[in-house]
């Protein structure tokens, strides 16, 4: 019960801004932080030169190199100790049965406790219980998001056995999402072909004349955190523009080749039965009970969602590239990792390590951490991670990141403006 508490106290707080990193200067001239209590460096200096982590306005808004880099890929993953790509079983299972159990313990403290509770306190234990649960929920998610890149076990049947089960629960279709994500990490930040958090051109006056500015800021950024996750599924916003109907429940759409189509009924399938199985609860328990211990954790879970993959591919110091400039390494490359606090640990360090992700996405979540540590010398400053405290990181970046315009001194490369 201590634990639980302490989990949705923290969780409660760093939606709030609060930080639980850190830091302290050591002889070495580094930097030690705390993510939930493992220690991790970060180098501040060195042989790859400064990492973009300092939460100065000044820094934060200094744009990453985008002339191609002298590394490649292939001297990065040397720098890669081998154990961090290999897949453990044990380990993978550790955490999902770790996030299941903690679920169900916040799934009984509500329907035996919270649901007992007089007024005024059920109108704070209530909300407690949706972002605590929500957060965990999201933290099985990216477990399942491993379970797409087969990294969770050696096991393709497995992965995606469990993958199918966990995301069909969570409103998710798991093949659907599967292979379009795949076409993400092939095509990051190109304008083309990226598949999702495609940025808008100036040209589209929407964005450029009716949202810049605080109202409308403010109602864009509402809108992405309560409707951006069914919506990207259902009609794929943010993402790609294509002909006909680009839905992740469409298996005749244009995300999808003819070999995906029928893996994409199956994901259907298994959306269709969760909605079937909660209409049955519903009527026996009631539409509030649905809810309440179901619906609106799903809420908190789909608002973390969309916050921290906006955040990964949002940032006024990256890129975008045209065609005629994209490369896949560059393209990976701009992407941010940030500090999540104690969510960093719920969500899998998916936040805080998603740069080595989309370098490596066959390294299991519970490697990326360590991972980053050996790259970041050489990646210098193409590497970048933001400290901002993240409530004022998602308002910041979608006041300064409404739309994109292209470098005047570098044709075919394009920058964040408002």
């Amino acid at each position: 019960m201590v634990k639980v508490a302490m989990i949705v106290e923290a969780t409660t707080m760093v939606a709030a801004g609060c930080s639980f990193s850190y830091f302290e200067d050591n002889p070495a001239g580094k930097l030690k932080a705390s993510h939930s209590g493992s220690l991790i460096s970060l180098e501040t200096m060195g042989a790859g030169g400064r990492m973009n982590d300092s939460t100065t306005a000044k820094d934060v808004f200094k744009h990453v190199p985008v002339e191609k880099p002298s590394f490649g890929i292939g001297d990065l993953k040397k720098a890669i100790p081998p154990h961090c790509f290999k897949r453990s079983l044990t380990t993978s299972f550790y955490y999902l049965f770790r996030d299941l159990g903690l679920i169900y313990s916040f799934y009984y403290i509500a329907t035996n406790y919270i649901t007992l509770l007089p007024q005024p306190y059920s109108y704070v234990a209530w909300p407690l219980y949706w972002i605590a649960q929500g957060s965990i929920l999201m933290g099985l998610w990216n477990i399942v998001h491993d379970c797409g890149h087969h990294c969770f076990s050696d096991y393709q049947w497995l992965d995606d056995s469990i993958g199918f089960i966990c995301h069909s629960l969570l409103l998710t279709p798991y093949f659907s999402f599967k292979y379009s994500h795949r076409t993400h990490h092939a095509n990051t930040s190109s304008l083309e072909k990226d598949e999702v958090w495609v940025p808008k051109s100036k040209h589209d006056t929407w964005f450029y004349e009716v949202l810049s500015n605080p109202v409308g800021n403010l109602i864009m950024l509402s809108f992405r955190l309560l409707f951006g996750f069914p919506l990207y599924f259902m009609f794929n916003l943010h993402g790609r523009i294509y002909k006909g109907f680009p839905s992740h429940f469409n298996p005749l759409g244009p995300i999808f080749n003819d070999r995906e189509r029928a893996q994409i009924w199956l994901s259907d399938a298994g959306v269709l039965t969760v909605l079937y199985a909660l209409y049955r609860i519903g009527a026996k328990e009631g539409l509030k009970w649905v809810f309440y211990i179901y619906g609106y954790p799903l809420m908190a879970m789909s608002a973390f969602f969309i916050m921290f993959t906006y955040l990964h591919h949002t940032h006024p110091s990256i890129a975008h590239y045209d065609s005629s400039e994209w490369d896949w390494l560059r393209g990976a490359l701009s992407t941010v990792d940030r500090d999540y606090g104690i969510l960093n640990n719920l969500f899998h360090d998916v936040t805080s390590a998603h740069v080595v992700h989309h370098l490596f996405s066959s390294i299991p979540h519970y490697h990326t951490v360590e991972a980053t540590q050996y790259i970041k010398p050489i990646l210098g400053d193409y590497y970048n991670y933001d400290y901002t405290p993240i409530l004022k990181a998602i308002w910041r970046d979608t006041k300064e990141c409404l739309y994109i315009e292209e470098d005047p001194e570098k044709k075919g490369v394009y920058w964040f403006r408002k």
